[in-house]
């Protein structure tokens, strides 16, 4: 099989394209070892029109965009196996997916960015782009934009309870293909400056669904999170992430490293569990790995997330983003790199953000990195594929 699909790299990965009922774009991704059909059903329910694009209000004092995405308050919310919306559909479950699926990608039935794109040409207009990332750094008062964009849901698995790290090694390779996919083809996207893939796990975190799936924001400005890190670029100079890289691989906080990634408790860490996953290669994004550098992450990736499970007795809640670079500036500059952060900072004990964090951005670390980096080592070591 020989692919033209962005972004795939893994040829035995066949991609199936559909439309859900109200016109939203469905894309199935088969494991290289899938026991499925190539036919997939059609979605025959009838929905309402999808909500109309949200709007962005920006806040003066900060320079910060907020989607207002009042669609977003009506969905569903920690709903029994035989209602989860998405699992493949049945007689009497009318989810998303109309089929039994390896992995699945859909349109967010109520986005926070989207469905509307901006009327200019697309990646190759690098004019509209630079002058819309220019108009969206500008500062006044009361300025509102259209939130374009694109919000996906990428569901891991058909069953209702799990998440990434309870997938299979060529699941798993199945979901960084997609990834890869998505991030390829959303970057291509007029109005769109980052790409954002990122899983939510735990009622802890405010997750809504247990069924395993992540989301892959398409945004229309470059995230605040990424716009220091420039910042910090422009202080330090190019070599910032490569550097730091080096440094971390070097000392005393690494938990796993292979011949093409590196995890890493960083040395400030912010949260009471937080890693950084890092490939060895500069790479902008997923899209730009290749071969033995996704082959080598399903393992990794699963063993890092797995151990985290072993620290407690019960599964530890996280947010596992993937921080790409802006799709139209700096991506000889910015690292791809996976956070994963998690609360947790006890058996029964977590972070809460007080004053200082929430209202100033001023942390105060519960747990010494270092201390964190060991009992991390010793839960993946126990760690089997």
């Amino acid at each position: 099989m020989h692919h033209t699909e962005p972004g795939i790299l893994d040829p035995r990965i066949a991609v199936r394209r559909s439309t859900l009922a109200d016109g939203r774009e469905l894309i199935y991704f088969d494991d290289a070892d899938t026991a499925l059909p190539a036919e997939r059903a059609i979605d025959a329910r009838a929905l309402d029109p999808r909500p109309a694009t949200a709007e962005m209000r920006q806040d003066p004092l900060t320079g910060d965009w907020i989607s207002v995405a009042a669609a977003r308050q009506n969905r569903v919310f920690l709903p029994p196996a035989d209602a989860d919306p998405l699992a493949p559909q049945t007689e009497t479950n009318p989810s998303e997916i109309p089929s039994l699926y390896d992995v699945a990608v859909f349109e967010n039935r109520s986005p926070s960015f989207g469905p509307d794109l901006p009327g200019w040409a697309g990646p190759a207009d690098a004019a509209a782009a630079s002058a819309a990332l220019a108009d969206v750094r500008a500062v006044g008062l009361e300025r509102r934009l259209p939130s374009h964009g694109r919000c996906e849901v990428v569901c891991f698995s058909p069953e209702h309870e799990g998440s990434f790290g309870t997938q299979t090694v060529s699941r798993a390779r199945t979901v960084i293909e997609a990834w890869a996919h998505r991030t390829a083809a959303l970057s291509a996207l007029p109005g769109v400056q980052q790409v954002f893939p990122f899983e939510n796990r735990g009622r802890d975190i405010g997750v809504t669904l247990p069924h395993p799936h992540g989301q892959i924001y398409a945004y229309p400005y470059v995230t605040p999170r990424t716009e220091r890190l420039l910042a910090a670029i422009d202080a330090y100079g190019p070599g910032l992430q490569a550097d730091l890289l080096a440094r971390e691989r070097n000392g005393e906080r690494v938990l796993l490293a292979g011949e093409h990634w590196t995890a890493y408790v960083p040395f400030a860490a912010r949260w009471p569990i937080e890693v950084h996953l890092v490939p060895h290669r500069h790479v902008p994004d997923l899209a730009a790995t290749d071969e033995a550098e996704r082959a080598e992450l399903a393992r990794v990736y699963l063993r890092l997330l797995r151990g985290l499970d072993r620290l407690y007795d019960t599964p530890t809640p996280y947010i596992a983003a993937w921080h790409q670079a802006p799709v139209h500036e700096r991506r000889d500059e910015v690292r791809l790199t996976m956070q994963i952060t998690s609360p947790r900072r006890g058996a029964d004990r977590l972070k809460y953000l007080a004053g200082s964090e929430a209202a100033m951005g001023a942390w105060i670390g519960d747990v010494p990195p270092e201390a964190q980096a060991a009992a991390l080592r010793d839960a993946i070591e126990g760690v089997e594929l």
